[in-house]
Protein backbone atom coordinates (compact mmCIF):
# COMPACT_ATOMS: atom_id res chain seq x y z
CA UNK A 1 0.00 0.00 0.00
CA UNK A 2 1.43 3.24 -0.82
CA UNK A 3 -0.61 6.31 0.78
CA UNK A 4 0.00 10.11 -1.46
CA UNK A 5 -0.64 13.48 0.19
CA UNK A 6 -0.53 16.29 -2.33
CA UNK A 7 0.49 20.22 -1.19
CA UNK A 8 1.63 23.48 -2.81
CA UNK A 9 -1.44 24.38 -4.82
CA UNK A 10 -2.61 27.89 -4.74
CA UNK A 11 -3.65 30.48 -6.72
CA UNK A 12 -1.22 33.02 -8.98
CA UNK A 13 -1.47 35.45 -11.77
CA UNK A 14 -0.79 34.45 -15.54
CA UNK A 15 3.37 33.96 -15.67
CA UNK A 16 3.42 33.22 -11.86
CA UNK A 17 4.96 29.72 -10.39
CA UNK A 18 4.38 27.47 -8.64
CA UNK A 19 5.35 23.71 -6.36
CA UNK A 20 3.55 20.93 -6.45
CA UNK A 21 4.85 18.15 -3.71
CA UNK A 22 3.93 14.75 -3.42
CA UNK A 23 4.64 13.11 0.11
CA UNK A 24 4.41 9.26 -0.19
CA UNK A 25 4.55 6.71 2.68
CA UNK A 26 4.35 3.26 2.59
CA UNK A 27 5.61 0.78 0.60
CA UNK A 28 7.82 3.10 -0.98
CA UNK A 29 11.04 1.43 -1.75
CA UNK A 30 8.75 -0.36 -4.68
CA UNK A 31 6.97 2.45 -6.22
CA UNK A 32 8.25 2.42 -10.08
CA UNK A 33 6.15 4.98 -11.68
CA UNK A 34 5.27 8.27 -10.13
CA UNK A 35 3.14 11.17 -11.89
CA UNK A 36 1.29 14.00 -11.79
CA UNK A 37 -2.11 14.52 -13.57
CA UNK A 38 -4.64 16.99 -13.74
CA UNK A 39 -8.36 17.59 -14.07
CA UNK A 40 -10.52 21.01 -14.72
CA UNK A 41 -14.38 20.85 -14.08
CA UNK A 42 -15.81 18.95 -17.25
CA UNK A 43 -12.92 17.92 -18.90
CA UNK A 44 -11.41 14.52 -18.42
CA UNK A 45 -8.22 13.23 -16.92
CA UNK A 46 -4.98 14.47 -18.63
CA UNK A 47 -1.06 13.38 -17.67
CA UNK A 48 0.97 15.74 -17.11
CA UNK A 49 4.59 14.19 -16.04
CA UNK A 50 5.81 11.03 -14.78
CA UNK A 51 9.33 10.14 -13.40
CA UNK A 52 10.57 6.16 -12.67
CA UNK A 53 12.45 5.01 -10.49
CA UNK A 54 15.53 5.20 -12.38
CA UNK A 55 15.02 9.17 -12.27
CA UNK A 56 13.94 8.78 -16.35
CA UNK A 57 11.18 11.59 -16.61
CA UNK A 58 8.43 12.37 -19.53
CA UNK A 59 6.83 15.60 -19.50
CA UNK A 60 3.14 15.96 -21.83
CA UNK A 61 3.25 18.18 -24.77
CA UNK A 62 1.00 20.81 -22.65
CA UNK A 63 3.23 21.13 -19.83
CA UNK A 64 6.89 20.44 -22.07
CA UNK A 65 9.22 23.63 -21.34
CA UNK A 66 7.24 25.34 -18.63
CA UNK A 67 6.94 22.11 -16.02
CA UNK A 68 9.39 19.86 -14.30
CA UNK A 69 9.16 16.37 -12.67
CA UNK A 70 11.77 15.86 -9.83
CA UNK A 71 12.34 12.93 -7.55
CA UNK A 72 13.94 13.22 -4.10
CA UNK A 73 14.08 9.01 -2.59
CA UNK A 74 15.67 10.20 0.79
CA UNK A 75 12.29 12.23 1.27
CA UNK A 76 9.75 9.99 -0.44
CA UNK A 77 8.74 12.96 -2.21
CA UNK A 78 8.03 14.12 -6.13
CA UNK A 79 7.56 17.76 -7.00
CA UNK A 80 6.48 19.10 -9.91
CA UNK A 81 7.70 22.66 -10.67
CA UNK A 82 5.50 24.90 -12.56
CA UNK A 83 6.07 27.88 -14.59
CA UNK A 84 5.26 30.76 -16.50
CA UNK A 85 1.48 29.51 -15.54
CA UNK A 86 -1.47 30.05 -17.96
CA UNK A 87 -5.61 30.52 -16.97
CA UNK A 88 -5.60 26.92 -19.17
CA UNK A 89 -3.51 25.07 -16.16
CA UNK A 90 -6.30 25.66 -14.34
CA UNK A 91 -6.97 22.58 -12.24
CA UNK A 92 -6.88 20.35 -9.77
CA UNK A 93 -3.49 18.28 -9.83
CA UNK A 94 -3.18 15.01 -8.91
CA UNK A 95 -0.31 12.48 -7.63
CA UNK A 96 0.05 8.77 -8.32
CA UNK A 97 1.86 6.07 -7.90
CA UNK A 98 2.55 2.28 -9.53
CA UNK A 99 4.40 -0.19 -8.02
CA UNK A 100 5.30 -2.59 -10.31
CA UNK A 101 7.89 -2.10 -12.94
CA UNK A 102 6.42 -1.18 -16.70
CA UNK A 103 7.98 1.01 -19.75
CA UNK A 104 6.90 4.91 -20.24
CA UNK A 105 4.72 4.25 -16.93
CA UNK A 106 1.53 4.78 -19.27
CA UNK A 107 -0.96 6.65 -18.06
CA UNK A 108 -3.77 4.24 -17.65
CA UNK A 109 -1.78 2.21 -15.44
CA UNK A 110 -1.63 3.94 -11.80
CA UNK A 111 -2.50 2.36 -8.62
CA UNK A 112 -2.26 5.05 -5.90
CA UNK A 113 -3.93 8.10 -5.84
CA UNK A 114 -3.76 11.20 -3.69
CA UNK A 115 -7.06 13.57 -3.00
CA UNK A 116 -5.40 16.69 -4.88
CA UNK A 117 -4.47 19.93 -4.69
CA UNK A 118 -6.14 22.99 -6.43
CA UNK A 119 -3.89 25.30 -8.82
CA UNK A 120 -5.96 28.62 -10.01
CA UNK A 121 -4.79 30.53 -13.01
CA UNK A 122 -5.78 33.96 -12.99
CA UNK A 123 -5.25 36.42 -16.24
Amino acid sequence: QVSLVESGGGSVQTGGSLRLSCAASGNIASTYCMAWFRQSPGKGREAIAHINKDGGTYVAGAAKGRFGISRDSAKNTVDLQMNSLKPEDTAMYYCAARLRAIANCPATTYNYWGQGTQVTVSS
